[in-house]
């Protein structure tokens, strides 16, 4: 199918956008209707599901319903008298990219035709607009991708547990000559240490240098911890470049071996050219200054990523950022049609032929949903907010994604949505994703006024175990600034004492009447030292967490992370 193909198929299913959805949940009920989870909901005398009775029999579900049926398909995939969520064959488990909770959740990817059908539209759709916008050019045609197929482990049951990212590289079938376009060799990308796969990726970018065409990554923090990486490590990967071969710390074999190889001996000019770089003092625009011939850089900017998408666009200068799309391990949700927008300006497409969607409304002074019914893709209003309910291919049924959107239009007959943050997981959830990242950047131009300060990461944490219970935000500063923070720590307590009330008064209603009632006590403000975040991540990688999808924590429900957190405090502020 032709890029044109693909995206005429993509318009045609946003113009019959009802009818596709009633295909796809006929379809679905039509290969799994018989799964065990499904049965206590069968109608009356064992008929079928269909797209009438299964809204009003099959009541809505989070992963807890699914948690011990995915377990005993972890355990023993092959013995069970009956199909428990799919009747087609498991292939593997994807990592969750939450991170929230200690441990990913599993998610199943079966052997489905229609799974696959409804995946390829989306993933060649969404190559097809990046190639409208950027054609493929004949020379300069290498994209620096930092990829990692990494932290694939086993089930007792024997099914591998990998990143969706990673299976198209894992699965058996992987044509690593179709993936000639990435500058960094095979033995790079499956490497087995995230670090070390990060700066092999920049060596042999930089070798490469004019023949970049684009920078990727997943998601926006991981390509800030590229650019942090580079400007802590420049000076190593110019003796590199030098001497044509990477430091003694790169211990995997094959991967120093294959990067010898890329480097092709000494680059005495390449590195006189990169130390000229660096030698300047501003990183302002620094990715056109090391690959000239670079005409964009993408990755996932919405949602918690927003708050990296301002240090990317310094480092990205003129370069254009571009946006991801809406793509969840449980399935593809929705497509960026307008890869160039700022993330407060992303819109995604839903897809009518990825799942079937339900929209369950959402307000924001209200902790309960009870009581709500969902609402089909023809029933969303504009302006109005919902949580994404999704029936997939891969054996989830009437699921809470765990997303809020905002609907703000249609394309054709399809709702156009905004990422709005996290749904809140109970009543306990006193605050939510977005309004702490509202309330935390005012607390920084407050501070900004006062101190000299950059938070540069965050995160809040609700103890349930005090009484009342409290909410715990936790900031990381740069190094800089806690020099600053250690030589007048005295001071700089009672600038953050004073600012903590208007922290305090931009984390929305539900806490400003939890605190007036006295339900919650007051605010604690935790500084902590610098690469405390970057240790939680070593953390998660380590209990099985993806390098290419881990995404740092704002609304901390596992009280190991908080505690982890409060042990890196070198100030509390109450």
């Amino acid at each position: 199918m032709t890029d044109d193909e693909l995206l005429l198929k993509l318009d045609d299913s946003t113009r019959n956008a009802t009818r596709h959805q009633l295909d796809t949940l006929r379809s679905i009920l039509d290969q799994n209707g018989t799964v065990l989870y499904l049965q206590p909901y069968l109608p009356p005398h064992d008929a079928p599901l269909d797209d009438a009775t299964f809204p009003r029999s099959v009541p809505l579900s989070s992963y807890d319903d699914y948690a011990d049926l995915i377990n005993q398909m972890a355990d023993s995939p092959r013995h069970h008298h009956q199909p428990l969520l799919s009747v087609d064959p498991l292939v593997c488990f994807f990592y969750s990219s939450g991170t929230s909770s200690p441990r990913p959740k599993l998610i199943p990817y079966f052997d489905s035709k229609l799974s696959q059908a409804a995946s390829y539209i989306a993933h060649q759709g969404s190559a097809a607009i990046l190639k409208r916008l950027f054609p493929p050019r004949p020379t300069v045609n290498k994209i620096l991708w930092f990829i990692y197929a990494d932290n694939v482990r086993t089930t007792r049951g024997g099914v591998k547990v990998m990143a969706a990212s990673t299976y198209p590289l894992q699965s058996g079938n992987a044509n690593w000559s179709q993936l000639s376009f990435i500058v960094s060799p095979r033995e790079v990308i499956l490497g087995s240490n995230a670090e070390h796969q990060m700066y092999c990726h920049l060596l042999c970018g930089i070798r490469s240098f004019d023949l970049v065409d684009g920078i990727r990554a997943p998601y926006a923090i991981g390509l800030i911890k590229v650019f942090c990486l580079l400007e802590s490590k420049w000076e190593q990967l110019c003796h590199d470049l030098e001497h044509g071969f990477p430091n003694l710390e790169i211990s995997d074999v094959a991967m120093r071996n294959s990067v010898v190889e890329v480097l092709g001996g000494p680059q005495l000019d390449l590195a006189k050219r990169v130390r000229s770089v660096f030698e300047e003092k501003s990183r302002g625009g620094i990715v056109s200054k090391l690959w000239p011939n670079v005409r964009y850089v993408r990755c996932v900017t919405t949602g918690s990523m927003e708050q990296y998408y301002p240090k990317l666009k310094h480092y990205a200068g003129e370069i254009p950022l571009l946006g991801g799309d809406y793509f969840a391990s449980e399935c593809c949700v929705g497509i960026n049609l307008d890869i160039m927008q700022p993330p407060e300006k992303t819109r995604f497409v839903l897809l009518p032929t990825a799942a079937y969607f339900e929209f369950l409304p959402f307000d924001m002074n209200e902790t309960d949903a009870a009581g709500k019914e969902t609402v089909d893709i023809s029933g969303v209003e504009v302006g109005k907010m919902y949580e994404v309910i999704v029936t997939t291919y891969r054996g989830f049924y009437r699921y809470h994604l765990g997303d809020i959107v905002r609907v703000v239009g249609f394309y054709n007959l399809s709702p156009q949505v905004e990422y709005v943050m996290k749904a809140p997981k109970g009543p306990n959830e006193i605050i939510t994703e977005k309004e702490l990242m509202s309330a935390i950047h005012k607390f920084q131009l407050d501070l900004g006024n006062a101190m000299e300060m950059e938070i540069t990461e965050f995160a809040s944490f609700v103890d349930m175990e005090l009484s009342p219970k409290q909410l715990k935000v936790f900031v990381e500063v740069e190094e800089g600034c806690l020099s600053l923070m250690q030589e007048k720590i005295e001071e700089s307590v009672v600038v953050l004492r004073r600012f903590c009330s208007s922290l305090e008064d931009g984390l929305g209603g539900i806490y400003g009447v939890q605190r007036e009632r006295g339900e919650s006590g007051p605010l604690l403000l935790y500084v902590v030292k610098p690469g405390s975040f970057d240790r939680l991540s070593q953390v998660a990688i380590r209990d099985g967490a993806p390098a290419s999808q881990y995404k740092p924590p704002k609304i901390i429900r596992n009280r190991e992370i908080a505690r982890l957190l409060e042990g890196c405090a070198l100030v509390t502020v109450v």
